[in-house]
């Protein structure tokens, strides 16, 4: 037993983290804000990575390679000297060199931050160091330094090293490498999970929720050793396997986080098949004649089909729950509409909404068009005034249809008869919000049917996973006549040539343009919103979009964005459709649900900031019309993943094929929205690779799901029942 696992500590998973060594309140209340408060809690903070320790190479032979080595990592022994702490100009940076020896040779050795360490290594220590070799800054000569190495110190003589310091005891060839947790750094994390590992029995401690037939299936370890195995691989470990994430230890947490979301959802299917609706909505020739005579256009083969699947649900006595999928400008607004129209012509009430303001005014005008007046409607957002009115009108009956965004489920709003709720762009509400908006119906004892609709095309295997409790139906198909947009991935430095091009556009007086930017306003930042990426180069309206709109002085312009007032809003879109306004300079709130089939020319400013899924919602706002459309990308400098993104949008402008290439590139929870209620966020699991696991999770959740009352399963239907701590960080 190593010093750390002292008798002291009594191993329950609920025992508080405090009875490790090295935590003190201060470290406690850190961890416990990291959701790390129980030993339990710690050993789920998994690895996320492994260095491969195996190949202890010597300083003679990093130095034969030269700029060869220059990036690479590479694990060294040898003794460490001439340790020194340099602080620096720069607030906050502190230095520490070194010099690494063996009998071949030295190595210059730099760390950042790590000021303690020339206090805990005695000069001429014995190491080993892994870290990743760069060319020396400041050298001509292409003279390799060893870049932040960790470090385990080899000799047992001299002082203990301090818990979770970066002079750990000898590890074995494959080390975990884990996330840091608030202000708790990897190395810290280490050294108490090793620890809390010491006194860890994975068999007595902890039990698998999952029945051994399954494990046996499957040819799986039990939870409690896959857990230790990931935390400790066996000196036997093959490491490629564990970088991949495919030892036997990773098959076990992916297939179990797995089968719990396919349990899940395919018992809130089940919940929903038991419901009954207290009314029928009945189709006949009276109600089909209103809907011919509402069609403004000939429907598409998949709109036809995909009515014909909603109204056959709407007529069922089981409630609707079905997700419409379709590209931008495939047609789905009018296929709700005429859903809404059974409904009503059946005497109950609908509800739309929309996940912006813009979108839920754009939506309600379109609506009001449509009906000319069949049926009253009215619009509930934060801005609508006289509210009083439209709830009691609402109350009574009076309104047949109301539109509006997260303000439908507000709790002094009730319906007299609600029969069908519309979700527009689902991606952007949660599964909770979505019940609330069903909760309306279900106050006066209906049980309404609900259609979420989606523009953000997503690959189906996930649609399947993440909306499993409702069917799905597919617009795959564009109304006859739109026109392929051009599109164009266009660096910065040529933004005065775009523009120029753009101005020759508009000046023929008939075309259209958008300009879109990723903000409003400018900062003095240098760090910005998404995962501290530097802001730096990113444009704003407010200064580059004035700018624009100077340089093309000559074409009536307007701006638009989200701290405008509805009435603002309204102005500038109304006169952008009636062509008193041709350019429009707006951020993402124009990114759906604008439908003006004259604009024909989209420009993107900083179109790097943007995901995938974004820039082709973007991108759809052109191409409405008859005439051809242009959609020009300017990117300042890319990242890898940049430069992925920008091929691929170049290159197609299929949303299915975008949606795949967006769902590797970012991953679903990225995707789908992060962090949304309703999206799973596992540990180990990744819905693109694990496939395979995925659809045996499914198999077997079917054939579990009628058997969860038997005694073998009684520790998995506690699971689902308490939301227990061993699983994926989701909400059901």
């Amino acid at each position: 037993m190593s010093p750390a696992a002292e008798p002291r500590l009594s191993w329950k998973w609920t025992t508080p983290v405090d009875a490790l060594k090295g935590v003190g309140p201060i470290r406690r209340r850190e961890l416990e804000a990291a959701g790390l408060g129980t030993l339990g809690e710690l050993l789920l903070h998994l690895p996320r990575s492994y260095q491969d320790r195996r190949f202890v190479v010597t300083v003679a032979r990093v130095l034969e390679s030269g700029k060869t080595a220059s990036d690479t990592e590479v694990t060294l022994r040898g003794r460490l000297s001439k340790l020194r702490a340099i602080r620096t100009r720069r607030r906050g940076l502190t230095l520490v060199r070194g010099l690494l020896e063996d009998d071949s040779g030295s190595l210059p050795v730099l760390w950042f931050n790590r000021p303690y360490l020339p206090r805990q290594i005695p000069d001429g220590a014995e190491v080993r160091l892994h870290g990743r070799l760069r060319t020396a800054r400041g050298r001509d000569d292409g003279a390799l330094e060893l870049l932040n190495p960790s470090v385990e110190r080899l000799a047992s003589e001299d002082t203990e090293p301090s818990v979770g310091s970066d002079c750990s005891e000898p590890a074995p060839s494959l080390v975990p490498v884990y996330p840091a947790a608030g202000s708790c750094g990897p190395a810290f994390l280490a050294g108490l999970i090793a620890q809390a590992l010491d006194g860890f029995d994975p068999v007595r401690r902890l039990s698998d929720p999952l029945p051994p037939e399954l494990l046996r299936r499957h040819g799986l370890v039990p939870l409690g050793e896959a857990i230790h195995r990931l935390h400790r691989p066996p000196e036997d470990a093959e490491p490629e396997i564990y970088l991949a994430r495919d030892s036997g230890a990773h098959r076990r947490l992916i297939y179990g986080e797995l089968l719990e979301l396919q349990l899940r959802v395919a018992l809130a299917r089940a919940r929903q098949d038991a419901l009954r609706q207290s009314f029928r909505v009945r189709t006949d020739d009276r109600v089909r004649e209103v809907c011919r005579r509402l069609l403004p256009f000939r429907l598409t083969g998949a709109q036809r089909r995909a009515l014909r699947e909603i109204v056959g649900d709407m007529t069922r006595r089981r409630p609707m729950l079905r997700l419409l999928q379709g590209d931008v400008g495939s047609g789905k607004t009018i296929v709700a509409a005429l859903a809404l129209t059974v409904a009503m012509e059946n005497g109950l009430q609908g509800a739309f909404m929309a996940p912006t303001e813009l979108l839920a005014e754009q939506h309600y005008r379109h609506l009001e068009s449509l009906f000319g007046g069949r049926y009253r409607i009215g619009l509930l957002t934060g801005s609508v005034e006289l509210r009083g009115r439209l709830e009691a009108d609402l109350t009574a009956g009076r309104i047949q249809l109301t539109v509006g965004t997260h303000a439908l489920f507000q709790q002094d709003i009730r319906f007299r008869r609600l029969g069908l709720v519309v979700i527009d762009e689902q991606h952007r509400f949660g599964v909770e919000q979505r019940r609330r908006l069903q909760q309306k119906g279900l106050e006066v004892g209906l049980h309404p049917d609900v259609l979420v609709m989606t523009a953000t095309p997503i690959p189906r295997s996930l649609a399947l996973t993440l909306y499993g409790d409702l069917d799905l139906s597919v617009l795959d198909e564009l109304p006859p006549g739109r026109q392929p947009v051009e599109t164009r991935v266009v660096p910065a430095r040529k933004r005065d040539e775009v523009y120029r091009w753009l101005a020759g556009q508009l000046a023929d007086g008939v075309a259209r343009a958008y300009v879109v930017f990723p903000r409003i306003e400018g900062t003095d930042e240098t760090r910005g919103e998404t995962g501290g990426a530097s802001t730096a180069g990113v444009e704003a309206l407010e200064e580059r979009g004035e700018e624009v709109r100077g340089r093309l002085s000559e074409i009536p312009s307007a701006a638009i964005h989200g701290r405008l007032s509805r009435e603002e809003r309204e102005i500038a879109m109304q006169a952008f459709a009636s062509s008193e306004v041709r350019l429009l300079v707006a951020t993402t709130v124009i990114e759906v649900g604008v439908d003006v089939p004259e604009a024909t020319v989209m420009v993107i400013e900083s179109a790097e900031r943007f995901g995938l899924a974004q820039l082709h919602q973007l991108r759809g706002r052109v191409g409405r019309g008859d005439r051809p459309s242009r959609c020009i990308a300017l990117h300042g400098r890319l990242s890898d993943a940049g430069r992925r993104r920008m091929e691929v949008f170049g290159r197609t402008t299929d949303g299915f094929e975008i949606a795949e290439a967006d769902l590797e590139i970012r991953g679903p929870g990225e995707l789908l929205g992060t962090r949304q209620a309703g999206v799973p966020v596992f540990r180990v699991a990744d819905l693109l690779r694990d496939q395979e696991w995925l659809r045996r999770a499914r198999n077997d959740a079917r054939e579990l799901l009628p058997r969860l009352d038997e005694p073998e399963l009684a520790a998995l239907r506690r699971r689902l029942e308490t939301r227990s701590p061993i699983g994926p960080e989701w909400k059901i």
